[in-house]
């Protein structure tokens, strides 16, 4: 029979732990396919990967400084690629449009939408960054280093604060 979880702590810190995997898993799997296809020719296609590792380093620091403000900045580093997903969504719908209105400058209205959706540039791609950003905000929801400890319930020295 498997073990369960003692109390609900127990089962939120297994919670935790498995949401961070998963994050970790899609930050590092998508990083390595945008330096595998070459998406590093210009400024902007270096930003994706400047979010993720910024991700990445916000959780390495947030896993060792074990604090509120680390806790904090990669809540902000995850709504930065939130953020950066979105734009990129929108970038890379843009970049079709115009592409489409050079070939065939009568296109219009569905049709436009419909070819600048399928077009070269692969418009929801970016969307990857904004689920693993959100994988990230569901990591700090409600953390337990987010939570100020009440007066006269202050931690006892040597005890362990939380995953």
């Amino acid at each position: 029979m498997a073990a369960h979880p003692q109390n609900s702590t127990e089962t939120e810190t297994r919670l935790r732990r498995f949401v961070l995997a998963t994050f970790l898993f899609g930050a590092v799997g998508t990083g390595s396919e945008l330096v595998l296809i070459g998406h590093l020719e210009d400024a902007w296609q270096c930003v994706p990967l400047a979010l993720l590792a910024f991700g990445l380093l916000a959780v390495a620091w947030q896993r060792v400084e074990r604090g509120r403000r680390s806790t904090r900045v990669l809540q902000g580093a995850m709504l930065a690629l939130v953020a950066g997903g979105l734009a990129g969504i929108w970038l890379h719908y843009d970049g079709n449009v115009e592409f489409e209105l050079e070939m065939y400058p009568s296109l219009a209205g569905p049709d436009l939408v419909r070819e600048a959706l399928t077009g070269a540039t692969p418009v929801l791609a970016p969307a990857a960054l904004v689920q693993i950003g959100l994988l990230g905000l569901a990591y700090a929801y409600r953390h337990p280093f987010l939570v100020r400890p009440r007066p006269g319930s202050a931690r006892r020295h040597g005890e362990r604060r939380p995953t």
